[in-house]
């Protein structure tokens, strides 16, 4: 069977030999794609807002906008795959990834910049999950976790460059770069996949596009609403557009109860350790993610370093993170997932706590040890939260609660970056507290928050997660 034919079945395609070895890389390209043009924004932002006519404090919604299109349409892309052939969606996300990818380098202002960013989440949505949903079809079950460990060391590697990338792209170059970096790497993973992509399709049924409208809306509405409640005079739209997204919730929650395969089955939360880890994944990354776009702006801003020496000073989170992984699955199958989580996000609420005594007579070195451990405990934190999620899902459930997990994470970085960027001008617009003492007094309330979520694990038990070890 050559490359192009297209596979319509729930077994795997047959491979021919070039297939079956750099298949792997058709997600190593898109995971570092996305990857890098996540990390390399942050270091960027303030450079970016000066460019822009925008006040460095006020550029979230380019950050948000990417994670919360990512979380709205994750759940579209496995129908998409199976409908029109796994080949046909990835090859389609590239291209509408790289599209964004110039409109966002095309941009004069920051309202064009983040409608370029929803095009370019609409490509990513699609990009990482259909790559991994073809390895998932294509490979036999006893192969699949050295193929995915294979794939997803680019997912360690780009944490690293994007920082200094976009430090070094802002401070010699131009912001425009950061985007169109990504062209060259689209058009690698084109050729990639026009090669080596095998055109599967299963047969499907219908998406559930109300739960899908519901879903979404609620998720654009909460996060407008978090916006919001930071802006002078509009608390109380901020609090209708509350009540409109739980609402709507609410609404998804009786539709699923009458739908036969809704977006999201609410069977997933009769699993209590999936029940558990979604909650726990929520509001533990709330303050979490509030930390990669809030650290680079008190460097630049109100430490007054270049961005190269910013993008410096963030490295040691992805070197944290790589260096933990040997030790993780080894940590937590001598101390529990109920322990290492209640201990772990303990641990990274007062790493977070640390980051508020900074100010800038401390000397740049005491950055790396704290920022070192913080990466560290986030690629623990991480692969124990979402193992445990999913970890007793079975049959059908594994598909539908792996994409909630997903959609989740996505929801909750966009929220954590809003409810920082929020709290960060409450406190310098409302209450006039100066700028460092605002970003001091902003990491004091999320490093609280994050060990008060760490207390939420106290719900599973000592043996929840001892058979995925």
């Amino acid at each position: 069977m050559s490359n192009y034919d297209t596979v319509t079945s729930n077994s795997a395609p047959a491979l021919t030999a070039i297939q079956t070895k750099y298949l792997p890389y058709v997600l190593a390209v898109a995971l570092f794609m996305q990857i890098l043009d996540a990390t390399i924004l942050n270091t960027a932002l303030p450079k970016m807002a000066v460019a822009l006519g925008e006040s460095p404090l006020e550029m979230q919604w380019a950050v948000i906008s990417y994670a919360l299109t990512l979380a709205i349409f994750i759940p579209v892309s496995g129908f998409l795959a199976d409908k029109y052939g796994t080949r046909r969606t990835f090859l389609a996300a590239i291209v509408i990834f790289c599209l964004g990818s110039l409109l966002c380098a095309a941009a004069s202002d920051l309202s064009f910049l983040i409608a370029s960013r929803v095009i370019q989440g609409i490509g990513g949505a699609m990009m990482t999950p259909v790559a991994r949903l073809i390895l998932v079809k294509s490979y036999p079950r006893n192969q699949l976790l050295s193929v995915m460990n294979f794939a997803v060391i680019p997912a360690l590697i780009a944490p690293l460059l994007g920082p200094l990338m976009g430090g070094y792209i802002v401070q010699y170059a131009s912001w425009h770069w950061i985007f169109l970096i990504n062209i060259p790497m689209g058009l690698l993973g084109l050729f990639m996949g026009l090669r080596l992509i095998p055109d599967i399709k299963e047969v499907t049924g219908r998406l559930d596009w109300r739960g899908f409208i519901l879903f979404g809306s609620a998720a654009c509405l909460m996060t407008l609403a978090v916006e919001m409640s930071s802006q002078q005079g509009r608390f109380n739209f901020a609090v209708m557009l509350a009540v409109g997204a739980l609402s709507l919730l609410v609404a998804y929650y009786w539709h699923a109860r009458r739908r036969p395969k809704p977006l999201f089955p609410l069977s997933l939360f009769s699993v209590r350790t999936f029940r558990i880890g979604i909650v726990g994944n929520l509001f533990t990354r709330l303050g979490i993610s509030a930390v990669p776009y809030l650290l680079p702006l008190l460097l630049q801003v109100v430490f007054k370093y270049t961005p190269s020496q910013a993008g410096w000073l963030l490295a040691p989170i992805a070197v944290g993170a790589i260096g933990i992984k040997p030790f993780v699955s080894k940590t937590i199958q001598r101390f529990s997932y109920r322990k290492v989580l209640v201990v772990n996000t303990t641990l990274l609420g007062i790493l977070i706590l640390l980051l508020a005594q900074f100010d800038a007579s401390v000397p740049w070195y005491w950055f790396i040890p704290v920022l070192t451990v913080m990466g560290a405990c986030n690629s623990m934190q991480f692969s124990a939260m979402n193992t445990i999620t999913i970890g007793d899902l079975e049959g059908a459930q594994t598909s539908s609660g792996n994409s909630l997990m997903a959609v989740n994470q996505q929801l909750a970085m966009s929220f954590g970056i809003a409810f920082g960027a929020a709290v960060l001008n409450i406190l310098i617009d409302n209450y006039q507290i100066d700028t460092l003492a605002a970003f001091q007094t902003t990491y004091w309330i999320l490093g609280i928050l994050t060990i008060a979520s760490g207390l939420y694990f106290l719900r599973l038990q000592s043996h929840d997660g001892d058979g995925l070890y």
